[in-house]
């Protein structure tokens, strides 16, 4: 008889055996009320607290604290390009209050039977002001310009901290004989509205916070998976497994702070999905509570044909049918070899063309990224001093251009970031065949450190927002997937329709809009939108700015894009989702929904459309 031997370090449970390892108990902390998340991010705006971009004594625009690449660094073109793109100024500024006071924030609704409840059973929660509007939202430009101006009309009405699946069984149960809605809350990075909560309802609203359930239960190293629990924070999740030699390679650019759960709530993709893959590609398992019950397979083994498969029902349901507890996920050894490039293209359809040619080959890098000239010009603008980030991109573009490109027009020309992963063997033969490629269509290598630079460009360019609203811009982001003959119409003609819908609802400052190709397929690509404008002379900025995206998004279906790739649906793309799944499709999600969650318990409201014939939806 042999003796199993469980390794146990840093939290993590080494374990060849899964059944074995599901059977350890895990030690936990005492149930305290978590702050460390408000003590460290901005409860009004993207990021931590001591990271930002600001205006510094010289005039100079420069990013605070120590966190990024970027860090303490001045950029002295950033405020010229804000003029001079969107005619942002110094002189006119708009500053957000300072805090939203106490008489402000909507009192709680009580469920007197709940509370005592949650009492009997030990779990912690609160109904703290801070704490219930810190997880009252998301990040949609709407919601970070309402916490900057006023307050919400309606807020989660009690938070509560789970430990465990356990937790979230007692929590559930509670609710359903109480009649409470639950909201569950992972990072908080939602940019489809999805943690609003329904203005009219009356019902008491718990906030069910995940962040206490962060724990890697086992790795089976036979198998290479691991089994994690749902409120485990991205990068934190990365460094854990690291320690013990594996990564998941999932990588969205909200890792630095979006949960496990939410990942897998709203069927999201990384950055290195080329090699990794997309959420539902890792997931071998999945737990989650709902009304009716736990819902989970009896096995966890890479594929079953036994019908529809019924992680597709949780996947991308957005906390409407349950609270996704614990997910088994696929690992893979970190790997040997990591190394950036970077191919500079005359124009951006040569770019689409040669990574449609990439991704047909079946050679695509772990990432790979074609950003259009504006972008191009964006990251000109994010030159340091001292040498960092983008300080010599320009300059060896320049010197491309003027000792081997010679016509390629610096208004024109695009560049994609690479990244490649593996072996040493493996990453030079992909590099010399992705590098041969791009020859083909006109692009030369543009150096591993702008690769490098552009790469990690994606993890501060969500803090541009912020100080954008000090001055009058308002912005946001949206993507869509499209096939590769469609690539180039529908990024031109989105584009098009911005300029013309804001010339028509008297914006007086040209926008800025662009995009760039951020993940490849064999049938097509993800394309990537930032759109932005000066609000100045506008009284309803945000309304404006929502008709706008409204009808961006309008563009995107008729070029024959859809409503979404990996930000999910929300509230704020529910209306077109009969469009794009036909009404049987949505007719069946509800008859999902009904079944599992009668008396609408998960009553968020994402995903359904409001005109369906169930009021409870």
């Amino acid at each position: 008889m042999h003796a199993h031997v469980t390794q146990r370090v840093c939290g993590v449970t080494l374990n060849p055996c899964a059944e074995t390892a599901r059977k350890i108990n895990v030690e936990r902390e005492p149930p305290t009320i978590p702050r460390r998340r408000q003590e460290l991010l901005k409860w009004n705006g993207w990021g931590y607290k001591d990271s930002k971009f600001v205006v510094n004594k010289n005039g100079l625009i420069e990013f605070t604290g120590e966190r990024y690449q970027l860090s303490g660094k001045n950029m002295p073109l950033l405020r010229d390009w804000m003029q001079r793109t969107m005619g942002a100024s110094l002189d006119h500024r708009s500053p957000a209050q300072a805090e939203i006071s106490a008489s402000k924030i909507p009192p709680p609704v009580k469920n007197d039977a709940f509370i005592d409840a949650m009492k009997r059973s030990g779990i912690t929660y609160t109904d703290d002001q801070r704490d219930r509007l810190f997880r009252a939202h998301g990040h949609t430009l709407s919601e970070i310009f309402t916490l900057r101006e006023g307050c919400f009309e309606r807020i989660p009405d009690l938070v509560v901290w789970p430990t465990s699946h356990s937790d979230c069984e007692k929590i559930v149960k509670f609710a359903c004989q109480n009649n409470v809605v639950i909201i569950p809350f992972g990072g908080g990075t939602s940019v489809s509205g999805a943690l609003l909560c329904p203005l009219d309802e009356e019902r008491m609203i718990v906030s069910l916070d995940t962040s206490q359930m962060n724990k890697i239960l086992w790795i089976d190293e036979k198998n290479l998976t691991a089994h994690i629990e749902c409120g485990i924070i991205g990068q934190d999740l990365e460094v854990r497994l690291a320690e013990k030699g594996y990564c998941t390679g999932h990588e969205p650019d909200s890792m630095e702070f979006s949960s496990l759960g939410g990942w897998v709530a709203t069927r999201a993709s990384g950055m290195k999905k080329n090699i990794y893959g997309n959420i539902e590609d890792l997931l071998v398992h999945v737990k989650a509570v709902t009304p009716r019950g736990t819902m989970e397979k009896s096995c966890q083994v890479p594929r079953m044909s036994v019908g529809p498969d019924v992680h597709h029902f949780i996947m991308g349901s957005e906390g409407t049918l349950g609270i996704i507890t614990e997910v088994t996920l696929k690992i893979r050894p970190v790997p040997e070899c990591q190394k950036y490039g970077s191919i500079v293209f005359p124009d951006f359809e040569p770019g689409v063309a040669c990574l449609r040619e990439i991704a047909r080959q079946r050679c695509a890098p772990a990432s790979i990224r074609l950003m259009d000239n504006d972008q191009f010009q964006f990251g000109a603008a994010l030159k340091c001093e001292e040498g960092s980030m983008f300080s010599n991109f320009v300059d060896s573009i320049k010197k491309l251009y003027v000792t081997k490109i010679k016509g390629f027009d610096p208004m024109k020309l695009c560049v994609a970031t690479l990244l490649f992963e593996g072996t040493k063997e493996e990453v030079a033969a992909q590099e010399k065949r992705v590098y041969n490629i791009a020859s083909k269509f006109g692009g030369l290598p543009g150096g591993e450190d702008n690769g490098k630079r552009g790469y990690m460009l994606t993890f501060v360019i969500a803090y541009l927002r912020d100080v954008g609203l000090e001055y009058y811009v308002v912005a946001e982001s949206f993507e869509t997937s499209v096939a590769w003959d469609r690539v180039l119409d529908l990024c031109r003609n989105v584009k098009d329709r911005i300029h013309r819908e804001c010339k028509e609802r008297g914006v007086q400052f040209p926008p800025y809009a662009t995009c760039r190709v951020t993940q490849t397929y064999d049938a097509g690509a993800c394309i990537y939108f930032y759109f932005a404008y000066n609000y100045r002379g506008l009284s309803n900025p945000v309304h404006v700015y929502e008709e706008v995206e409204n009808c961006a998004r309008e563009e995107i279906l008729a070029n024959g894009g859809s409503l979404s790739h990996h930000h999910g649906v929300g509230k704020i793309r529910r209306k077109w989702l009969q469009r794009m799944v036909s009404p049987v499709g949505v007719g069946m999600l509800r008859s999902v929904k009904e079944y599992i969650d009668p008396d609408n318990i998960f009553g968020s409201r994402n995903l359904l459309p409001d005109n369906e014939p169930s009021s409870k939806l």
